[in-house]
């Protein structure tokens, strides 16, 4: 049964598109003619077919997808990717595949569209104003008061958020918020949200639904940075939590997932739990949480969420119970100095407690702080069945790596 990716590139995509072929199912990917030609060689052999089209073009893109997928007789349609998201619901329907709603899928990938269906969900989220300049920037944070946070209202991750401390930092932030760049080129919406800073532990719900019935496969617990960029620097799941925090955080994420109508597949539910038990939303993805959290609910749950992904995409029973009780975590390699990368030393083996160890920047290419996900310069992965035994593990492997950087040659 041929079925539908939109978007082979990239860490998550590439297990959809092994985890099809290994079942028996012709994937066939969807891409722009820039992207597909960074495809590497195993990529290509792993696809029956390819489809150029042009993003920046959605309605264009639509008809050539469901086209497409009309002469190749597509059985599914999947994506992970961040910003193809609205369109895959709205193919999902035009094919009569098992997809999102498409009147309110936006809502999952636009966050002024998101702050409105929360509202109406009677989700609980950060009081939230949307601006479309600067001065209106500055009243309302002036309204929410400081710390506030400025993030553009069509980003994904963490690019142009910053946590603004006062008012001389709100040019700055309106800046990175309106320079923040989308794949493929895609057109900008210019609005930014200003949101109240709120305090407490950074978590993400893990989830998958089918019919409209969502299972919850994980918490997930996050490490961020401090400062004006929060950007993420590792994973770790499942989060051990009180009954009474673990239900908070599971209920708001009902909710938000309702909120954005989702119907058939996977959902990264980003959110904050105060020092007072409070449960905050702070946005949601209708799609599997990236920064290998599929690979740490593998590892860790014994669950293979790409399958998963696949058989709700086919329309087939999903049963995603956890085959075991592990722990895993992920923790990614960054620099504070900006200049050209000269190496990255005290790299750990890879073993069966150690699966992963991954440097993606390469010697020579220009680097510097990290102020969003894409910034990040590799990664390790930690697993066992003790959680304080792996995070004390990958603690001390980070400990042990070094990321020289000669700031002489930075541009």
């Amino acid at each position: 049964m041929p079925v539908l990716l939109l978007e082979a590139a990239g860490p998550e995509s590439e297990h959809l598109a092994r985890a099809a072929a290994a079942s028996g199912h012709p994937v066939h990917a969807v891409t722009d003619a820039a992207t597909l030609a960074t495809y590497s060689g195993e990529l290509h052999r792993l696809l029956a077919g390819r489809l150029v089209t042009d993003f920046v073009r959605p309605d264009q893109a639509l008809q050539d997808i469901t086209g497409y997928g009309g002469r190749i007789g597509a059985k599914a349609l999947l994506t992970v990717n961040e910003y193809l998201t609205d369109l895959a619901a709205r193919a999902c329907t035009a094919l009569g595949l098992p997809g999102n709603d498409p009147e309110r899928a936006a809502a999952a990938r636009n966050k002024a569209l998101m702050a409105a269906a929360f509202d109406a969900g009677h989700v609980s989220t950060p009081r939230t104003t949307i601006v479309t300049d600067l001065r209106e920037l500055r009243a309302a944070a002036g309204a929410v008061g400081f710390p506030c946070v400025v993030k553009p209202a069509d980003g994904a991750g963490s690019a142009g958020v910053t946590v603004v401390t006062s008012p001389e930092a709100l040019e700055p932030a309106w800046q990175a918020a309106r320079q923040a760049k989308a794949m493929y080129g895609m057109p900008r919406d210019g609005r930014a949200l200003v949101q109240e800073h709120v305090c407490g532990r950074e978590f993400s719900v893990e989830s998958v639904t089918q019919h409209e019935v969502t299972t919850h496969l994980c918490i997930t617990r996050k490490h961020t940075t401090g400062g004006i960029h929060r950007v993420e620097l590792g994973h770790a799941l499942p989060a051990r939590l009180p009954a009474a925090a673990e239900g908070a955080l599971l209920d708001q994420a009902d909710r938000a997932i309702a909120a954005v109508g989702v119907r058939n597949g996977a959902t990264h539910t980003e959110l904050v739990l105060g020092p007072d038990g409070r449960c905050t939303v702070l946005e949601i993805g209708a799609r599997l949480g990236a920064g290998h959290i599929g690979v740490l609910i593998q590892h860790a749950l014994g669950i293979d969420p790409w399958r998963t992904l696949w058989d709700i995409a086919l329309g087939h029973p999903a049963t995603p119970a956890p085959a075991r009780s592990g722990y895993a975590t992920v923790r990614f390699l960054t620099t504070p100095r900006a200049g050209r990368l000269v190496a990255v030393t005290g790299l750990p083996e890879v073993t069966t407690t150690i699966p992963a160890v991954r440097v993606r920047a390469a010697a020579g290419t220009d680097v510097g702080p990290a102020t969003s996900n894409r910034g990040r310069l590799g990664h390790v992965i930690v697993t066992g069945r003790d959680p304080h035994t792996v995070d004390d593990q990958a603690d001390q492997i980070l400990r042990q790596i070094t990321v020289t950087v000669d700031p002489r040659s930075g541009t």
